[in-house]
């Protein structure tokens, strides 16, 4: 679904809060809570002309403010709700704290023997639900799995067994948003657990905050330690390169392992709905999708949440050695709330998991690129947007980076802008990557000189000691 424009004799229509402060700042990351959580219905989600999911006006709208208190980039929220670490309140057992991290039980690396072959990276995830589901802690997964809707490749939907909650592992770097599978919570009887990206589990937060209802029938939240939101301008680059004409592109799979590899060396594999032939592409030989920014939403550059620090659980990939060398995949897991630690403690017990306890600075060493663009990095592109920008509060605007570092920043801000610009106007994979070489080409050698640095800081201080 493509959103409608206001025509001229639809004027009259009066704004609501979150696209008057969020979207048309370019700040909307698409969870669609502020569509679920309008008294109006005034609000539906629909695609963007650059492939991301944004609310639009269907009605007339009063301005009630409820659709921006949901919303994970209110740039104006109360001192109560301010960010993460007023959020993470609930979270009062946890006996640990790290502002970068926030608070926590224990973190860990390690697998599920059990689902590790079909998930992303080790299979926590899929552990931790199944265990929810025939423990009887919750009822309920909302989780992504293939959509049934011809207008996009996933959906969020309801899960009740085992095989449903298998079928909805491994991530997928396509939007989705929360709204249709949240209008159905008044309609299920019993506890609900919740998969999500950081901005997500945040929405589903704020929205907790002022609805008891909401608090009582979602009990646990398991957070996907997230690289960054992609355009479906993203499956669709893929495809083509795949050999896959976009709009024959069906079934599209991210993470396809290698098991005789490295972690990083995966590929992404669709359907060509013409002849139904399954077409697979290595990742690695078309370059650095994440750190590049390439079809990136803009509003993830303003998050400085690294490890989804709401949930009550978060996994992600464990991009440090020893892990990162072995192509079944390893998960980096936080725990924060008592039940994630006891599920976790018994798998190990029970002999389904294999985990280790990491240190803070391993753990914090296996997202440090994250831990460098989201916080070090963010106060130089607030300021780079300038003071007439409508940013959230954030924790991290004191820092100060290097030149070589500013440099990258501004590279990555260009490439991101211009892939989505280039592919909208082209769609072509041929011809993008012809118009984004030379902006590609001067990030790597950027990023190089910015590696090197280290090196050579890392050598001064090992000769001092």
């Amino acid at each position: 679904m493509f959103c409608r424009r206001l025509n001229e004799s639809q004027n009259e229509i009066m704004n609501s809060k979150v696209i008057d402060l969020v979207v048309n700042n370019d700040l909307c990351i698409g969870c669609g809570l502020c569509v679920y959580k309008c008294p109006e219905k005034a609000l539906e989600m629909c695609w963007d002309d650059y492939g991301f999911w944004v609310p639009t006006l269907n009605a007339g709208c009063k301005q009630h403010g409820d659709c921006l208190d949901v919303c994970p980039f209110n740039p104006k929220p109360s001192e109560a709700i301010r960010t993460e670490s007023e959020l993470s309140n609930i979270f009062q057992d946890a006996p640990n704290y790290h502002l970068n991290v926030g608070k926590f039980f224990g973190l860990y690396a390690g697998y599920s023997k059990e689902y590790r072959l079909t998930s992303s990276s080790g299979g926590i995830a899929t552990f931790l639900l199944v265990e929810l589901l025939e423990k009887g802690f919750v009822d309920y997964v909302f989780s992504v799995r293939t959509s049934s809707n011809g207008g996009t490749h996933y959906e969020y939907a309801v899960s009740q067994s085992r095989q449903e909650l298998i079928s909805s592992a491994k991530t997928k770097y396509y939007p989705v948003d929360m709204s249709v599978v949240l209008s159905k919570i008044e309609k299920l009887k019993g506890k609900i657990a919740v998969v999500g990206v950081a901005c997500f589990i945040k929405a589903i937060r704020l929205a907790q905050y002022n609805d008891p209802q909401l608090r009582e029938r979602i009990t646990f939240l398991v957070g996907i330690i997230c690289g960054g939101i992609k355009s479906r301008f993203f499956s669709e680059y893929l495809a083509e390169k795949a050999g896959v004409s976009s709009l024959h592109c069906q079934y599209p799979k991210f993470r396809v392992k290698n098991l005789k590899s490295t972690a990083a060396d995966y590929s992404f594999s669709c359907i060509d709905g013409k002849s139904n032939e399954k077409k697979t592409i290595r990742m690695r030989p078309l370059g650095d999708m994440w750190g590049s920014g390439l079809f990136k939403s803009n509003a993830c550059d303003f998050c400085d949440d690294v490890t989804t620090e709401l949930a009550d659980i978060s996994v992600g990939d464990a991009w440090i050695p020893p892990f990162n060398q072995d192509g079944r995949g390893t998960s980096i897991v936080v725990s924060r709330s008592d039940l994630a630690e006891r599920i976790l403690t018994n798998g190990i017990t029970d002999g389904k998991l294999e985990l280790e306890t990491l240190s803070l600075e391993r753990f914090m060493s296996s997202q440090s690129g994250s831990f460098t663009h989201r916080q070090q990095a963010l106060t130089f592109r607030i300021n780079q947007q300038g003071k007439s920008s409508v940013i959230p509060p954030k924790r991290f605007d004191k820092g100060k980076i290097p030149l070589d570092v500013k440099m990258i920043q501004l590279q990555r801000r260009k490439v991101r802008r211009r892939s989505l610009d280039i592919w909208k106007n082209t769609g072509n994979s041929v011809l993008f990557d012809q118009s984004m070489k030379a902006d590609l080409h001067l990030l790597r050698k950027l990023t190089q000189i910015y590696h090197l640095r280290r090196k050579v800081l890392a050598k001064l201080n090992i000769s001092k000691r």
